[in-house]
């Protein structure tokens, strides 16, 4: 007995060690616990306008700085947009996570769906009031009869407008006893100015500049003197979903980081910024622009990932006043929740 006993643990003591052989020869399966697999691949939707104003935007693509941040794992999907509008209710509904847009649309729209923040600026001021070169308007009084185009209805260039309208008496009207607004892509604003089919337009640069280049339009009221406080408004912003905050923090300060290194690069390297916005104006609508156009263009925007709430809000007011924000009273307008400043907060101070 003592003899089967021997051997028995023999054989349990060789089966044992045959066994840690073989775990440390082997590879851990898919799904096997302490297997050292990389991050799964995440894809990041990035949405942007199809305008010189997002240039910041541009820059971080095209120096590949939101894959500086985010990882070679995580691939980016930009959806360009015409619109404030479009754009934001794509981000309402999913289907993007993050990107650049004005504040009047996505401020309508965050007071509908609450699903969305604003968590840095990109830009701000850049849009000019220019009317035709034979209109006959010479100040913004003689806007009176006239038709004004902006690029779509509850813009942050009409709430501009409507707020430049007010400073000087004047009421929006669909006769010929105030002033009549259009909405116009800014594509189509220019084919219109060049046809004489509007009187004048509040629109982002670099299309008015354009229009002033081509011998069309005169410039009225330059980019520092548009309302509110005199271009230093936030006409474009980085805004991300509740959901992309909550389950992607990281990426999204990444985000912030990299519109702000973008942002840094135009300022010390305008000549090479041009070309990189310029390649990203290609991508994003088929065709570039003159790069003198776009030095143009530049000058008249205030890069900043600065936000001011309270232009936002009188912006939203305006909004409010429009019929754009329904159930909402403008005396009880508090937009502390749209605004998330607590990442950029944290960028700045180097956490």
């Amino acid at each position: 007995m003592k003899k089967w006993s021997a051997l028995l643990a023999v054989v349990l003591t060789a089966s044992l060690a045959l066994s840690a052989c073989g775990s440390k020869s082997e590879a851990p399966k898919d799904g096997a616990a302490g297997a050292n697999k990389p991050a799964a691949a995440k894809t990041v939707r990035l949405g942007i306008f199809k305008n010189v104003t997002h240039a910041p935007g541009y820059v971080a693509l095209e120096q590949g700085l939101f894959k500086k941040y985010w990882g070679e794992n995580v691939k980016i999907e930009v959806t360009p947009f015409d619109n404030g509008s479009d754009f934001s209710t794509a981000l309402a509904t999913d289907q993007i996570d993050l990107g650049f847009v004005g504040p009047g649309p996505s401020t309508n729209q965050f007071l509908k769906s609450k699903n969305f923040r604003v968590i840095s600026g990109s830009n701000n001021g850049g849009a000019v009031l220019v009317a035709g070169k034979d209109s006959g308007i010479n100040s913004v009084k003689d806007l009176v009869g006239k038709t004004v185009a902006i690029p779509t209805k509850g813009s942050t260039n009409e709430i501009s407008l409507r707020l430049l309208l007010k400073q000087n008496n004047l009421n929006v009207t669909t006769d010929k006893s105030g002033v009549q607004l259009i909405a116009r892509a800014p594509a189509d604003t220019l084919v219109a100015m060049r046809q004489k089919e509007i009187d004048a337009t509040l629109i982002p640069e670099p299309w008015a500049t354009q229009m002033e280049q081509e011998g069309i339009g005169k410039v009225i009221v330059p980019w520092d003197q548009i309302p509110p406080n005199n271009g230093n408004y936030p006409l474009t912003i980085l805004v991300a979903s509740d959901k992309f905050l909550k389950d992607n923090r990281e990426l999204a300060k990444g985000a912030i980081q990299a519109n702000a290194d973008a942002i840094d690069f135009i300022k010390k390297n305008p000549d090479k910024a041009y070309e990189l916005i310029n390649n990203q104006l290609k991508a994003l609508s088929g065709k570039g622009m003159d790069v003198a156009l776009i030095k143009a263009a530049i000058s008249h925007l205030n890069l900043t990932t600065d936000v001011s709430k309270e232009a936002i809000e009188e912006m939203a007011r305006v909004s409010i006043e429009a019929g754009y924000i329904k159930d909402a009273k403008k005396e009880e307008l508090d937009l502390s929740k749209f605004l998330d400043l607590s990442l950029l907060n944290e960028v700045k101070q180097g956490k």
